[in-house]
């Protein structure tokens, strides 16, 4: 009997010691930066990205925003709320005119790089490039999903001390809310989405595309300077999200068609005019 239970309390040491080298393994890859195959199948590829600037940030809403940090934490969130900045004739951007300089190189790189800027000295904002000479997407808003405590206290720096403790929904409605919530930097400019180890947007496999009618279409914030190009409707929400920067009532209030493009006259969705946004959000 003895023996019986030495022999399984061995048998038992072994299994121990072979999951806890598991565990460290998957520890240490995780914190490698390689991306697992869970990863590979749910991250959205090159082909994601190539699509016209407006369809491109309508496509976005309900994507996953994944960050991986230097540990191998990972931040997550759901983009509710974009803007499309299409090139070119687009007054309200960084590449109005095809102007290229050295900070928005990213905007006439492949679509699915992305373009990190400076506002206010300080603040950060992200895009995407999408399909268009110089056009992109800008994040505005995501839902956190997984790493609140991280991002509150990534997002705590910024604050006065002794300041309340923000909800769920405050955490990252806005764009360079956004940046600092999921720590993206100066450095990412320029690199792919596609394929980056730290930063990089997801399917979820159990949840629809956002319904078109459930997207409301709205104008662009931050741009009122720039006349007409800031009445265009190209900033894009998911109705009713708690977690949505700036409501727009009276473009809640238009028929859900769900086709932006009959809002739009035809020279506003050439998808190679070029420009992206100026914004001082």
């Amino acid at each position: 009997m003895a023996g019986r239970k030495r022999k399984r309390a061995a048998v038992a040491g072994v299994k121990d010691v072979n999951k806890r080298k598991k565990q460290t393994g998957e520890k240490e890859k995780k914190s490698s930066g390689s991306l697992t195959g869970n990863d590979l199948q749910l991250r959205l590829g090159e082909e994601f990205f190539q699509q016209p600037c407006i369809n491109l940030a309508k496509a976005i809403l309900g994507k996953v925003l994944v960050r991986r940090c230097a540990d191998g934490t990972e931040l997550r969130g759901r983009i509710v709320e974009t803007e499309a900045y299409l090139g070119g004739e687009d007054q309200a951007s960084h590449s109005a005119g095809g102007k290229r300089t050295t900070r928005n190189t990213a905007m006439f790189m492949k679509p699915g790089t992305i373009y990190v800027y400076t506002i206010y000295g300080i603040n950060l904002c992200m895009n995407v490039s999408s399909e268009g000479e110089g056009a992109a997407v800008l994040l505005r808003s995501v839902e956190p999903l997984q790493g609140q405590s991280v991002m509150r206290r990534l997002r705590a720096t910024r604050r006065k001390k002794g300041a309340r403790q923000l909800k769920d929904k405050e955490l990252c409605n806005g764009p360079s809310k956004l940046s600092q919530a999921l720590d993206i930097r100066q450095c990412f400019d320029c690199r792919d989405m596609a394929s980056d180890p730290e930063v990089w947007l997801e399917g979820e496999p159990n949840t629809s595309p956002a319904e078109t009618n459930n997207i409301v279409s709205a104008p662009r914030v931050g741009i009122e300077s720039h006349g007409e190009w800031a009445k265009k409707p190209w900033r894009f929400y998911l109705r009713g999200h708690p977690c949505v920067s700036v409501l727009n009532k009276e473009a809640e209030k238009q028929p859900r068609s769900g086709n932006v493009i009959n809002d739009l006259g035809s020279s506003d969705v050439q998808p190679d005019t070029g420009a992206n946004h100026v914004k001082k959000t």
